[in-house]
């Protein structure tokens, strides 16, 4: 049988203190006392800045250190953007429509909002924003809101699903090139109030609602298709996601569940449970932000990295 030594190459070391940089998988003798330093793999939740104005159903984009939020109701509907530093949010130039359940991805200084409800009307609109004042650009194919979107680019951006004129609830997908929507593959189930994640090539649809239910359909896209993969392990709908295709959180009203590739685990859960929030639609498994809410929220929470911490080790 295999020993400590045999396996690290080195015997359990004897020291009077914790050793202030300890490696995963690292054990050591502290006074007699037998310790070991372990991965905690479900990461965490911490405060950040709260929003200027509380808001739900907004949009977002950008990253955990900086963040734009744009849009939303508050009520009423409101067109007011913030940015985020990392610390603390800043008003800057309004949209040029007010508008609630649109979406948008980007960059805080590059960033796309569009679809929606703009005066209780679907809304086709799509705005550009160059870091400064947003402005009107071409607008999607299909009026809709309550759609989700990748952490696309200004140049390469995709939306899909969403809720519209009758028939109403909508499977289609939309890709952006910079300059104009075009109508690509459709999703597999037609829905709104989903979330998603990664790029405008290698992209993830999750979650949503079918009226009446929330689903956990989960639909993996490859650049021109959408194939459906392992679900959520609960459906939800009108919460927040981002990521990558292979590795995403979606922060739903009740829990948060992520995404390896293949399956989905619930993870920590937000400090106040809410839906109607916005993500950064860039942030990754390992640091990501979520602002604002139902209620008329003005909570910003940061994930945090997965965390290394000392145990005691029994051995009784």
């Amino acid at each position: 049988m295999a020993n400590y030594k045999d396996i690290h190459g080195t015997k359990i070391e004897v020291r009077d203190d914790d050793p202030s940089n300890p490696a995963e998988g690292q054990v050591w003798y502290n006074s007699g006392t037998l310790k070991g330093f372990k991965l905690n793999p479900a990461g965490s939740w911490g405060s950040g800045g709260d929003l200027n104005t509380a808001r739900a159903s907004h949009g977002g984009a950008g990253t955990y250190t900086a963040a734009l939020a744009f849009g939303g109701v508050s009520p009423p509907q409101v067109a007011i953007t913030e940015s985020y530093n990392g610390s603390s949010w800043t008003e800057v130039n309004d949209l040029n429509q007010t508008g609630t359940k649109l979406d948008g991805f980007g960059t805080s200084t590059a960033a796309i909002a569009c679809g929606g409800d703009v005066s209780s009307s679907y809304s086709d609109r799509s705005e550009t924003w160059n870091g400064t004042s947003w402005s009107e650009g071409n607008n999607l194919n299909q009026a809709r809101n309550e759609v989700a979107a990748v952490s696309g680019t200004t140049t390469a951006g995709l939306v899909f699903g969403g809720q519209g004129p009758p028939p109403g609830m909508q499977d289609v997908t939309e890709s952006y090139n910079g300059t104009s929507w075009t109508e690509v593959s459709d999703l597999n189930l037609a829905r709104y109030g989903l979330s998603g994640a990664g790029t405008a090539t290698a992209g993830l649809a999750f979650g949503g609602s079918v009226d009446p239910g929330d689903k956990g359909e989960t639909e993996s896209w490859n650049g021109s298709s959408w194939t459906e993969v392992n679900d959520l392990n609960t459906g939800d709908a009108f919460g927040a996601g981002f990521g990558t295709a292979t590795a995403a959180l979606f922060i739903k009203p009740s829990t948060t569940e992520q995404f390896n590739g293949t399956s989905w685990t619930e993870v920590a859960d937000t400090a106040t449970p809410r839906g109607g929030l916005a993500p950064a639609q860039s942030g990754t498994t390992t640091a990501g932000l979520v602002f604002g809410g139902d209620s008329a929220s003005a909570v910003t929470e940061e994930w945090n990295a997965p965390t290394l911490a000392t145990k005691t080790v029994d051995t009784d």
